[in-house]
């Protein structure tokens, strides 16, 4: 009896304080020490129910995003997000405190994201408010920290943006990894869309009349979105009204750097979709400052406005994504162009495709006046130059590669001829696009078998080429040794492409390169490296290791060679002329460049590495990794030049003993110890070159005033130990927005020059830590021995 009685008593309990519990989920509030995990469903709602706060699971993995959304629509768009930079694996946990605010923790207690560094009084409770505004509030309901204050990409109705405030574009639809295109509001009152790499940017406000400048960004409950002027004026973005209490509203800095606002009538949600009011700029496409780089769409693409103001992005006939997973990336030529990559060119290789008002804004050349449109397309089929040709107005303007800022554009009134390769060799891109991933791998086997032919053509050349060596020892080494793809050149001809030998690039031990011109069509830029003869066994020596070893190799992270000369005492070799000259006048100029540049031009490095130890058919150490021997393509992609240094090792041959070769500053310390010499001489100097790359500066540096600096492997590891890395990149902002990608950089370098061979990582291993595929261990005292530690 008693029991039932307690059990009574119980249910009678729960029934009074069920009505509180519902309060406590409905009216917003959230007290201190409550808590969401990223393993369930649960949110904290708004009163109204229209938003929630909670964790989000990203498309396609395990990981998880914090974050606001509209809980009744269906698609549940989100408006806030928290760590979208460092997404949380299964299990993190975020927890309302009183002295940090949220604090998002992952399953392990690392901390991956709190709402301030320090809130300015003491967290009584935490509010999601019908706004979709989550507000801290300390016991007199005053505000300490607001998502409002800390927007992401997207504004609401009721939200006030003030100067120096600013909206981040995510990195695609689905990554909210912070993307390209930024929205500031500048402390001068001016609001300003920007993109960090290619830069474009274009004020809204100028401020050029005394109280014209902007005070804030207001997007009111009436569905305005303007900025409010000193002079109290304003600045509307459109006359037109939707007022929130009638549509679920929000102003987005799309992937794509289209600021739009988007409405959806609230008795509608279940049937209906966003649908867009006005954008900014009304045609992207266009909106490019041409002078840096290419514009939303990558290289030899073609922006493309859609109904809804949003881009896509196109390759053109004869060309493909660079990176398929990448819609908005590059374009790549499907076969080889003209004088970039074949010297003996015909016309008869190439037709062309004819589109209508298109146009890249760079890259013409030549303008021929008085001409047709046959004409035009003609002369762009006879200059292997060109790889577009554009035609308007009794004018044809032609264009080589690469291409940038390609767009469609009713208003141009012009016929476009792109150029593309007919033969066999050159695989036909599919009109529809999308199945264009599938012709990719189809191109790369019809391509590989071409290989193979040549490969075993190649080969009988050779073959002949030994026996009639055999049958006469006196011969000379003849272009029968060499790939059957390089052109012998006589060295009248090289003189006179290098106006006689006038215009020098560089200088090395082994010989001078000049810059020079050979006259095909318009004209093809090499560099011309004449190898110094006064040891001729040497210089012959070190003339037959080139061509062996480059004239076999192809990636695209390294020099291609396409000639030589070898008459009486002279050899020279051609290579392509990169235009962007070498890394070392990249990092140590006046300007520094961006972190991401450095960071994917480090890539490129490793791979090129990667490449020459592993997937060449024979091992290829290369033995003077430096800076003035990594050149930058048009792209800014790395190549690596000069493997006149370099051992080529069998298959089964893993060492080599040989005499110290190399640059001071990048030569690994068993070179001086009469140890093997592996290809870990290439990762230790491929180390100390990304600690380079990381702080633009370089690796010995004794003018500087603080000694400690001097040796910048010391310094680094120094700072690295103190936990100080901010300091090797003299507090650089765009480098230090992601001090984890930082940290694991120059945590991969230390890894690289360890001073036993054994500790150092492989190229293969490198290029997974870059890539992020393998994680990057504590690494120890690089110099142990020298260091006592």
């Amino acid at each position: 009896m008693a029991m039932a009685l307690t059990v009574w008593l119980l249910l009678l309990s729960s029934l009074f304080l069920l009505p509180i519990y519902v309060l406590a989920q409905t009216n917003g509030s959230v007290a201190v020490g409550a808590s969401l995990s990223a393993a369930g469903n649960s949110s904290w709602i708004s009163p109204s129910g229209d938003f929630a706060f909670g964790f989000r699971q990203l498309e396609n993995n395990d990981l998880f995003l914090l974050s606001i959304w509209f809980a009744k629509i269906p698609d549940r768009t989100i408006v806030w997000y928290a760590n979208g930079d460092k997404p949380a694996p299964k299990g993190s946990t975020v927890n309302l405190t009183a002295n940090s605010g949220l604090v998002l923790t992952s399953p392990q207690g690392d901390e991956l994201w709190k709402s301030n560094q320090s809130i300015a009084g003491v967290v009584a409770h935490g509010l999601m408010n019908d706004k979709g505004n989550f507000v801290l509030e300390d016991n007199k309901s005053a505000k300490l920290w607001e998502t409002f204050k800390n927007p992401t990409d997207t504004m609401l109705p009721g939200q006030i943006m003030e100067r120096g405030g600013k909206l981040s574009s995510r990195n695609s639809e689905t990554d909210y990894s912070r993307g390209r295109f930024q929205l500031d509001f500048q402390v001068d009152g001016n609001l300003v869309f920007s993109a960090k790499k290619p830069f474009y940017s274009t004020a809204t406000t100028t401020g050029t009349v005394p109280g014209s400048e902007g005070l804030r960004l207001v997007f009111n409950d009436s569905g305005n979105f303007y900025i409010l002027r000193v002079n109290g004026g304003h600045f509307i973005f459109t006359g037109e009204e939707r007022a929130a209490r009638d549509y679920y509203l929000r102003t987005t800095l799309s992937f794509d750097g289209v600021l739009a606002q988007y409405f959806l009538p609230k008795t509608s949600v279940g049937n209906a979709s966003w649908a867009p009011l006005w954008s900014e700029p009304p045609n992207i496409c266009q909106k490019i400052n041409v002078n840096s780089g290419p514009g939303i769409c990558g290289y030899n693409s073609i922006c493309i406005l859609q109904a809804d103001k949003r881009p896509t992005c196109e390759c053109p006939t004869g060309y493909s994504l660079l990176d398929p997973n990448d819609p908005y990336g590059s374009c790549y030529p499907d076969s080889k162009l003209g004088c970039e990559n074949e010297l003996n060119y015909t016309k008869d290789l190439y037709n062309v495709e004819v589109l209508a008002n298109t146009d890249w804004l760079t890259s013409s050349y030549v303008q021929l006046n008085a001409s047709t449109a046959d004409t035009c397309s003609q002369s762009c089929l006879e200059d292997c130059l060109c790889a577009v040709a554009v035609y308007s107005n009794d004018t044809c303007w032609k264009k080589k590669f690469p291409l940038s800022y390609g767009r469609e554009d009713s208003t141009l009134n012009s016929k476009t001829f792109i150029k593309f390769r007919n033969d066999n060799s050159t695989r036909q891109v599919p009109d529809d696009k999308k199945s264009r991933t599938t012709w990719v791998h189809v191109g790369s086997v019809l391509l590989g078998t071409s290989v193979f032919v040549n490969f075993i053509l190649g080969a009988a050349v050779i073959c002949l080429g030994f026996f009639l060596i055999f049958q006469k020892k006196h011969a000379r080494f003849t272009q029968n040794d060499l790939d059957t793809n390089l052109r012998s050149f006589s060295h009248k001809e090289l003189k006179e492409a290098t106006n006689g030998f006038n215009e020098e690039l560089g200088k090395g031990a082994f010989g001078v390169v000049y810059k020079g011109i050979i006259q095909i069509g318009s004209g093809v830029q090499v560099a011309v490296k004449k190898l110094n003869c006064v040891n001729v066994q040497d210089g012959e020596k070190e003339f037959k290791t080139e061509l062996k070893i480059i004239g076999q190799t192809h990636h695209k992270n390294l020099v291609r060679l396409v000639g030589y000369c070898d008459e009486g005492q002279e050899r020279l070799l051609v290579y392509e002329f990169l235009s962007n000259g070498t890394l070392a006048s990249f990092l140590f100029g006046d300007e520094k460049p961006s972190w991401r540049q450095r960071m994917e031009i480090a890539d490129g490095v490793a791979k090129g590495l990667l490449y020459l130890h592993e997937e060449c058919s024979s091992q290829i150490i290369h033995c003077d990794i430096k800076p003035q021997n990594i050149l930058l393509d048009d792209h800014y992609n790395a190549r690596i030049s000069d493997f006149g240094l370099a051992k080529l090792l069998m298959m089964d041959q893993s060492r080599t003993h040989t005499a110290i070769r190399g640059t001071k500053g990048y030569v690994a310390p068993e070179w001086f110890n009469s140890m093997a010499i592996t290809a870990k001489v290439d990762v230790y100097s491929f180390g100390v070159v990304l600690l380079e790359i990381i702080c633009c500066r370089r690796s010995v540096d004794m003018e500087n005033n603080c000694e400690e600096k001097a040796i910048l492997i010391d310094w680094v590891y120094d700072c690295y130990r103190d936990g100080a890395l901010d300091a090797v990149l003299d507090h650089e902002v765009d480098a230090l927005d992601d001090k984890t990608e930082l940290e694991k950089t120059a945590m991969i370098a230390l890894w690289c020059i360890q001073e036993d061979p054994s500790l150092r990582p492989s190229m293969r291993k490198v290029v997974q830590m870059l890539e992020g595929v393998v994680e990057v261990d504590v690494p120890p005292c690089p110099s142990p021995y020298t260091r006592g530690g």
